[in-house]
C-alpha cells in the first residue's frame, strides 16, 4: 500500500507547484499559455499518484496478485509494485504460517460416548507464484475452508472409533486428519503444517467409571500375585519338608515345644533318658551316624510318651479347675437358700 509519508511528500510537491504557477501566472500570462498544458497534465499526474494505491510497498511475506481487465496477470512483491489505476486491480496474499483455531465440537464415538475436541491448525501458502495465485483464485477463504473441513474430518474420524481407541491413539488421528486435508486442498496453492488435537473432554461418569475399572483391574492382578507368591511359598517348604529326615524332623519338633514353653506359666520337664536323645543329635554315643538305631528310637518313643501325658495332665488340671467352681457355685446357692428358710 502507498505509505503516509509518501502521500504527504505528493501533496507538498503539489501545492509547491500550485503556488509557483499562480506566481508564473501573475507576472507572464503570454508565456503560462505556452506551458500551462504541461504543468497541468504534471498536477493530474501527481493528484492520481497520492489518491490512488499506484505504488505499493510490500514486506518480504507479502505478495501482491494483480489483475488486468479482470485476469490474471502478474505476481508482485515483495518490495515496490506499480499497479495501473483504472485498469488494474490486486489482492495481497500473506505468506506467513497461520494458526487456526478449531472451536471445540462434541462427537460421538462408535461406542456411543460423546467427546468434545478442540483442535488447531497450521498452514500456510506456498512461496512460487503458481501457489500465490492459487490461493486466491482456487478457493474463496483457504483459512475458512481448511477450518470447515477439519471440523467435518474429525468427526468422521473419531465416529469411527471407540473411546479407548480415541484416547490411546490421538497422534494417528491428527495425521489422518492431515492428510485429509491434504488431499483436498492440493489444489489450493497451500502446505499443511500440521492439525493437532489440543483437548478431549470426556463425561465426568464415564471418567468415575473408567477409574472404577481401572482399580478394579488393579485390585484382581494384586491378588494373583498373592495367591502365586502363596502357592509358591508352599511348594518351597513341601520341596524342604520333603528332604528331612527323621533327626531334623524331631528337632524341629523340641523346637515348637520350646516355643510353647516360652509363654507364662507354662514349662516343660525333659525327662534323664532324653539326654540319649540329645547325644544321638549331637553324634555322640552309640547312635553316631545311624538314624535308625535302637536307642534313638527309643528316646523318640519315651519323648513322645511324655508329651501324651503332659498334654492329658493339663487337660486334667483344667477339668479339675472347672469341677471346683462348679461346687463353689453349688455351694453358694444352698447357703442361700437355708438364710432364706431361717428368715421365714
Amino acid at each position: 500500500m502507498v505509505t503516509a509519508n509518501f502521500r504527504y511528500v505528493v501533496f507538498a510537491i503539489i501545492l509547491i507547484l500550485v503556488i509557483a504557477l499562480v506566481g508564473f501566472f501573475l507576472s507572464n500570462v503570454e508565456a503560462f499559455l505556452g506551458y500551462g498544458v504541461w504543468i497541468i497534465g504534471l498536477i493530474i499526474f501527481l493528484l492520481i499518484i497520492s489518491n490512488f494505491d499506484v505504488i505499493i510497498t510490500l514486506v518480504d511475506y507479502q505478495r501482491l496478485v494483480i489483475y488486468r481487465f479482470g485476469k490474471v496477470n502478474r505476481v508482485g512483491g515483495p518490495g515496490w509494485t506499480f499497479v495501473w489505476p483504472g485498469i488494474e486491480s490486486y489482492t495481497q496474499v500473506d505468506l506467513r504460517t497461520k494458526t487456526i483455531d478449531v472451536p471445540k465440537q462434541e462427537v460421538v464415538t462408535k461406542d456411543s460416548i460423546e467427546l468434545k475436541l478442540d483442535a488447531v491448525i497450521y498452514l500456510k501458502v506456498k512461496k512460487d507464484h503458481q501457489s500465490v495465485v492459487n490461493s486466491v483464485i482456487e478457493v474463496e477463504d483457504y483459512v475458512e475452508a481448511s477450518k470447515l473441513f477439519v471440523v467435518a474430518s474429525l468427526r468422521d474420524v473419531v465416529g469411527s472409533m471407540e473411546l479407548s481407541g480415541v484416547i490411546s491413539n490421538i497422534e494417528s488421528i491428527n495425521i489422518k486428519v492431515k492428510q485429509n486435508l491434504e488431499n483436498i486442498s492440493k489444489h489450493w496453492g497451500i502446505e499443511v503444517e500440521s492439525v493437532e488435537i489440543k483437548d478431549v473432554q470426556i463425561p465426568e461418569t464415564v471418567l468415575e467409571a473408567m477409574h472404577e475399572e481401572k482399580a478394579a483391574v488393579q485390585q484382581k492382578l494384586a491378588r494373583m500375585e498373592r495367591a502365586l507368591a502363596h502357592k509358591a511359598e508352599i511348594e518351597a517348604v513341601k520341596e524342604a519338608a520333603s528332604g528331612l529326615d527323621n533327626n531334623s524332623l524331631t528337632y524341629y519338633y523340641i523346637k515348637a515345644m520350646e516355643q510353647m514353653s516360652k509363654g507364662k506359666g507354662s514349662q516343660v520337664y525333659f525327662p534323664a533318658e532324653f539326654a540319649k536323645l540329645a547325644g544321638a543329635f549331637a553324634g555322640v554315643g552309640p547312635a553316631k551316624g545311624d538314624s535308625n538305631s535302637k536307642e534313638l528310637n527309643e528316646a523318640k518313643e519315651l519323648l513322645k510318651e511324655y508329651v501324651d501325658k503332659a498334654v492329658k495332665k493339663s487337660e486334667l488340671k483344667q477339668a479339675s479347675k472347672n469341677k471346683s467352681t462348679k461346687k463353689k457355685s453349688t455351694k453358694k446357692k444352698t447357703v442361700k437358700k437355708k438364710v432364706k428358710k431361717k428368715k421365714k
